[in-house]
C-alpha cells in the first residue's frame, strides 16, 4: 500500500492484443523528525514505478496526471533484462491491482470526473490483473 504524488504524466502503451499499460513514477515521503537523542532525521523521499493493466491502466491514462495524490494497492515485482549495450539491468516495480484518487478535481478542466464531496473517489479494476510482461 501506497499514498504518494505522481512524478509525471503516465506513460501509456498498448500490447500487440490491445491490452492498456499504463506506467507512473510515484513519489513517497517520510517526514523529517528529531529523535529523543537530539540526532535529526531529514525527510526522504522515495520514488516507485507503479505499473497498471487493462482497465486499472485505461482509468489512469484518461484521468492521473502529474501532481495527482493516489493511494494504490498492489504487489511488489522485481525482473532482469539486457539492455542495448549488453548490459544487465535490474528492475523492481509495484503491479497495482487496486487504486483510490485522493486528489479533488481541478475547477475548469473538463478530463476528470466532478466529485460530489471531498472524500476520495474509489477506483476497483473490473476485470482481475494479469501478470503478464511490461512492455517498458
Amino acid at each position: 500500500m501506497l499514498i504518494g504524488n505522481v512524478g509525471v504524466d503516465p506513460t501509456v502503451r498498448y500490447t500487440p492484443t490491445g491490452v492498456c499499460v499504463a506506467q507512473v513514477r510515484l513519489a513517497t515521503t517520510d517526514k523529517a523528525y528529531t529523535l529523543a537523542s537530539g540526532t535529526q532525521v531529514p525527510e526522504q523521499t522515495e520514488w516507485h514505478t507503479i505499473i497498471f493493466w487493462d482497465k486499472l491502466g485505461e482509468i489512469v491514462e484518461k484521468y492521473v496526471h502529474k501532481g495527482d495524490k493516489l493511494y494504490v494497492e498492489g504487489k511488489i515485482q522485481s525482473r532482469q533484462y539486457d539492455d542495448r549495450q549488453g548490459i544487465r539491468r535490474y528492475v523492481t516495480e509495484i503491479i497495482a491491482s487496486q487504486m483510490e484518487m485522493l486528489s479533488r478535481p481541478q475547477q475548469g478542466t473538463t478530463d476528470k470526473p466532478q466529485a460530489t464531496s471531498a472524500a476520495p473517489t474509489p477506483v476497483q479494476p473490473t476485470v482481475s490483473q494479469t501478470t503478464e510482461e511490461a512492455p517498458f
